[in-house]
């Protein structure tokens, strides 16, 4: 196979990684922000390091770039644009937005699962014992 193949196939990959099914309920832009803030969580975007043009992240999550600017736009107080480089995710970042994911997570998300748990009768130890064998 020809290195443009290989090339090819990599590219699709990494397209069907980020092809989102984009929910109605909520505007695409705050959805694209919660990818972005995902990534920068599980360090796909790292601190200190560069984040993808807003030209490549709207081809990346086939949005239009103006959806991809206002996501951005909206991220700012986590991202600082240097000149002639382009935008970059600030130092101390991730651990700001693990502090407000937890939080986050703990209001909306928890009380539900917290239910859900006493409703089925299990037992919490054991389920943290099943996390902590994976």
């Amino acid at each position: 196979m020809p290195h443009g193949g290989k090339r090819l196939q990599r590219d699709e990959l990494e397209m069907a990684d980020n092809a989102q099914t984009w929910h109605q309920d909520k505007p695409i832009y705050r959805q694209l922000m919660e990818q972005i803030v995902t990534r920068i969580l599980d360090n796909t975007y790292r601190e200190g390091e560069m984040l993808p043009s807003v030209r490549q992240l709207a081809s990346d999550f086939v949005v239009n770039p103006l959806t991809a600017a206002r996501a951005y736009r909206e991220l700012e107080e986590y991202t600082e644009t240097r000149r002639g480089i382009g935008l970059i995710v600030k130092e101390g970042v991730r651990e700001l937005l693990l502090k407000r994911e937890q939080r986050r997570f703990l209001r909306e998300e928890w009380p539900a699962l917290r239910d859900r748990i006493k409703a089925l009768d299990l037992d919490p130890a054991e389920l943290l014992k099943g996390v902590r064998e994976r």
